[in-house]
């Protein structure tokens, strides 16, 4: 078996991150994430004409499986994240309703998830039926689900503990209408991404979260609300893993918040072929 593709991204910014080494009062933090796996559960067919062979779950988790291992020797801490769109793409989903890649993220232990588009192709009660299963928290920011089948499946933040390091979690999701059906997306109420990250991103920061990252599905760059513009746009939130627009990025961009701050982006293309890596070293207060 080929050896599951991944990057390892080194980020060194001035504020919450500094040094290679680990000080008293910082922590290492690994980020690993996906975005719009898109239900290859197999890997790429071997005639692809690119990334022939390449991801598979299997791979991914072996992976994730030796990161964690080296971790746990260098005492640094590992966070699996994922940005939406995991369903839709094969036939696994045809035929499964999202049960298997579901499980396949219970299995490989992921700390937080938020929702893609793609996730309501088959309406909300059908979601909330495969979530049901679902060991992970779904961080939904800016969408109230309360009247629908997801009311107590999702949630608007999340906080980690990491050893010593207090994580905080936001979402940034897509508005729907032009992209899911009315009757799919029934009784959801978008609300402003931008605002609405930002907003549970300052109240973490007032809970004392060393760190906030918003799990987005808006895409990299576009007219409307985007990563580069939700970077652009908020104050409080210090990385955004991001998906929807199947951008591969070979290494975290960085801009500038509203207060001149820095905001990385990060985000893995699609199909599940690359598992993204950020190694961060994170102040701790």
């Amino acid at each position: 078996m080929k050896k599951y593709c991944f990057l390892l991204m080194l980020l060194l910014l001035s504020g919450f991150i500094s040094g290679q080494a680990a000080q008293p009062d910082s922590v290492h933090l690994i980020i690993l994430h996906t975005n719009d796996t898109h239900s290859r559960i197999d890997p790429i067919e071997a005639s692809a004409k690119r990334y022939a062979d390449q991801g598979g779950v299997l791979r991914r988790e072996a992976a994730i499986r030796q990161i964690r291992q080296e971790a746990k020797k260098k005492k640094a801490q590992v966070l699996l994240l994922d940005a939406g769109d995991y369903v839709q793409g094969t036939p696994y989903f045809n035929y499964f309703d999202g049960k298997i890649e579901v499980e396949m993220m219970n299995r490989m232990r992921y700390d937080a998830v938020t929702l893609g588009n793609h996730e309501f192709d088959r309406g909300i009660d059908a979601l909330a039926e495969m979530l049901s299963k679902a060991k992970f928290p779904v961080i939904c920011s800016n969408y109230d689900l309360s009247a629908t089948a997801l009311n107590g499946k999702t949630q608007p933040y999340l906080i980690l503990q990491k050893a010593s390091l207090k994580i905080g979690i936001v979402s940034a999701g897509i508005k729907l209408d032009n992209l899911v059906t009315s009757v799919n997306r029934a009784n959801l109420v978008y609300m402003d991404a931008l605002a609405q990250a930002d907003r549970y991103a300052k109240f973490l920061k007032e809970q004392s979260c060393d760190i906030v990252i918003c799990l987005s599905h808006l895409g990299y760059s576009s007219n409307g609300l985007c990563d580069i513009k939700l970077a652009e746009g908020s104050r409080y939130i210090d990385v955004i893993v991001g998906g929807h627009s199947h951008t591969f990025l070979k290494a975290p961009k960085t801009y500038y918040n509203k207060d001149g701050r820095a905001v990385l982006i990060t985000q893995m293309g699609k199909d599940g072929v690359y598992l993204g890596r950020m190694d961060l070293m994170v102040a701790v207060e």
